[in-house]
């Protein structure tokens, strides 16, 4: 079985491999945009990125349901233990660990993390997951850095950048990050949830192919993606 990618929505995301089913940053039963409500989706493991309403608004209620493993940066694991999830495995920035379905990795990610109820969030983060297929590289929320260079020098199967602008670097940036990464393809996400982040994901997918660099995908909430 060949890993899917399932874009629900905004940051959201359903993966589901041979050895596991993953969601990142599940915004679902809030959300304008979203094709599935939380109770729908199957979990073994969550991966929050940051502490924000529209990242972790369903993270409680999935964790409770399935009994799923919450993986997120050390603050926010508090924070859900603290609310009874009962499965967290903490991380932190740099930092790797082998799950059943592939290794984790916690990247940089420049933005905020505070959480609904004002708690500290910790660091916000991105993902770059080693799976069977390749690796794949969520940018989660976050403005342009150099240091994404690094991240694609490991080779990437698949990049999901956020091209919403105002919370997020916009469309110029992500096109400059394309080129700082080099991954054999490209999705764009956080855009076109609510009008302030609105972008056209056809005309940057355009900009993205007269440059050669990557094959740009682009998926409608709920659309999927096979890793070969």
């Amino acid at each position: 079985m060949a890993s899917e990618l399932r874009w629900l929505g905004h940051g959201s995301w359903q993966i589901r491999t041979k050895a596991a089913n993953l969601v990142l940053d599940p915004f679902l039963d809030d959300s304008p945009v979203a094709p599935v409500k939380s109770s729908e989706l199957p979990a073994d493991y969550i991966l929050v990125s940051h502490g924000h309403f529209d990242h972790i608004a369903d993270v409680e209620k999935i964790a409770k349901r399935t009994g799923a493993t919450v993986i997120a940066n050390f603050e926010i694991c508090q924070w859900l233990s603290a609310k009874g999830v009962g499965k967290t495995h903490a991380m932190n920035i740099g930092g790797g660990y082998n799950f059943p379905f592939g290794r984790v990795y916690q990247t940089i990610a420049h933005h905020t993390s505070m959480l609904p109820d004002g708690a500290n969030g910790g660091q916000p983060c991105g993902y770059l997951l080693s799976l069977p297929e390749g690796n794949v590289y969520f940018a989660c929320d976050t403005g342009l850095f150099r240091d994404m260079q690094l991240i694609g020098d490991r080779g990437l199967a698949l990049a999901a950048l956020p091209i919403g602008d105002n919370f997020t670097m916009g469309p110029d940036d992500a096109l400059e990050v394309v080129r700082l990464l080099r991954p054999k393809r490209v999705i764009p996400v956080h855009a076109n949830t609510w009008p302030l982040i609105a972008q056209d994901p056809h005309a940057w997918a355009e900009r993205v192919r007269q440059q050669g660099i990557s094959k740009p995908i682009v998926l409608e909430p709920g659309g999927s993606f096979v890793l070969d």
